[in-house]
């Protein structure tokens, strides 16, 4: 009688599926050690992440990342860099900051207050962008923007508002690409290797702490801008942000995205309607 033997995988495959389960362990543990939820990113850059603080902390597997990580919160903040998306630049997408200032600012014009709402803020490039766009339009001071971000890291060199000025030159070019109407140079004060931005471009502006995967509504806005942070997410977070950004906007608020992104597959297309299809601008108009 023959006895059938079970195929076993390859080497190559084997070790795919060690990692895919240390993976897992991983982001499960940092979930319940320390109450990030990164359990439903994309995986392929999820995974390119962590093994780059591996290499880091020369922890040789992702297992070994995970002791480091359960036992020392050092390791866990520095992670924390990693897995956050803090790639970002002012007035990045010069053409996006044009069509805002011609499509979406006449609009606010017409509030008596709007409150603007920057999801996954990074280190506040965009934040003082926008504050610059509006305070350049005359209505900066009848405007509140929260700039949230799940790092509070990041979140404290927002505030500082110190760049470095090597990016001067890029961001100068951006600013003017983006309809700029003064100086660039008039918005910061150059000390030593950084650029420290005017103080009055954050009196509006409240920093906190807020995690998309995890937390609720905290407020109605009248825009929200979510760019470049949800390519990082599965589809079915996707839907679930989508469906908190709905929740969140105000009838005719705008919702602005990333230009890889887009609210297609959301179940909630036919409650928007496209202000700019090229620079993913859409009015909620249900």
């Amino acid at each position: 009688m023959a006895v059938q033997v079970e195929h076993q995988p390859s080497s190559a495959e084997g070790q795919l599926e060690t990692e895919t389960l240390e993976l897992h362990l991983l982001l499960e543990g940092i979930y319940r050690q320390y109450g990030f939820d990164f359990r439903e990113y994309a995986p392929v850059s999820l995974k390119r992440r962590v093994w780059r603080r591996v290499q880091a902390e020369r922890a040789g597997t992702i297992a070994g990342l995970l002791a480091l990580v359960l036992h020392d919160a050092e390791v866990m903040e520095r992670l924390l860099l990693d897995l956050s998306i803090n790639v970002t630049s002012m007035f990045r997408d010069p053409t996006f900051y044009a069509a805002f200032r011609e499509q979406v600012v006449p609009a606010l014009r017409t509030y008596p207050f709007t409150r603007i709402w920057v999801a996954g803020c990074s280190t506040g490039e965009e934040v003082y962008s926008l504050s610059i766009l509006l305070q350049e339009e005359g209505i900066y001071d009848r405007t509140r923007i929260y700039a949230t971000d799940i790092n509070e890291t990041v979140l404290g060199r927002a505030r500082e508002g110190v760049f470095p000025l090597e990016k001067m030159q890029e961001y100068t070019e951006n600013y003017i690409r983006a309809g700029g109407k003064r100086s660039f140079s008039e918005y910061y004060l150059a000390k030593y290797e950084g650029a420290l931005f005017d103080r009055a471009l954050t009196d509006n502006v409240v920093w906190a702490p807020h995690n998309l995967v995890q937390d609720r509504s905290f407020n109605t806005f009248n825009v929200i801008l979510c760019r470049n942070v949800l390519i990082y997410f599965d589809r079915a977070l996707q839907t679930r942000v989508h469906q908190l950004f709905y929740d969140s906007l105000e009838r005719l608020g705008i919702l602005a995205l990333g230009h890889k992104e887009s609210i297609r597959f959301t179940g909630l297309e036919s409650a928007y309607q496209e202000l700019n299809m090229q620079e993913k601008l859409y009015r909620k108009v249900q």
